[in-house]
Order: C-alpha cells, then sequence, then structure tokens
C-alpha cells in the first residue's frame, strides 16, 4: 500500500470521528519542511500524524518537528494505518 493510500484512510476516518477537524498537509515551496502529513484537532487537542509505509523511514527533520510537537503539549505520531490512528486516539482519551 502506498503512503498516499494510507493517508486517504487515515483522512476518511478522522472525519468520522466526532469533534474532529483535519486536513492534509502539502509540501511545495509554501510550506514547512518536516511538518507531518495529517493535522489534526479532536476535541481541543492537537495531533500530528507522520504517515508512513510499513518500510518508509522518518527524516531527521520529522522526528524533530515530531519532538517539538510533544514538547509544546500536543500529539504527534509516526503512523502505519487506520489501526494505528485509532490506538492512539483511545490512549488520549478521544474516542
Amino acid at each position: 500500500m502506498s503512503e498516499r493510500s494510507i493517508v486517504t484512510k487515515v483522512l476518511r476516518y478522522l472525519k468520522t470521528v466526532p469533534g474532529c477537524f483535519c486536513w492534509k498537509e502539502h509540501g511545495g515551496m509554501y510550506g514547512t519542511a518536516g511538518i507531518p502529513d495529517i493535522i489534526a484537532c479532536v476535541n481541543g487537542r492537537f495531533i500530528a500524524f507522520e504517515i508512513k509505509t510499513p518500510s518508509g523511514k522518518t527524516t531527521k527533520l520529522q522526528e524533530a518537528t515530531i519532538r517539538k510537537i510533544l514538547n509544546a503539549g500536543g500529539v504527534a505520531a509516526i503512523v502505519h494505518s487506520v489501526d494505528e490512528v485509532k490506538v492512539i486516539l483511545e490512549k488520549h482519551g478521544l474516542l
């Protein structure tokens, strides 16, 4: 499964979660490098998901950005499936 298809499935799932506002962050010359693929606010909590295929690797910049989000009190994670997203939301009491 491609990263793009995982992103699509995760977004489709998040849009069914009550109290969730989310979007796909697009890279490019006007974007900020290292920002996770999906940004969400669920019941007032900031959440960011970096989507990877099972063989995908994060960059140092992506890892640093995730650490910054966590240090700021947000939730951020590297995920490979909708099931992993569900686990993270449950862990933080958002489901």
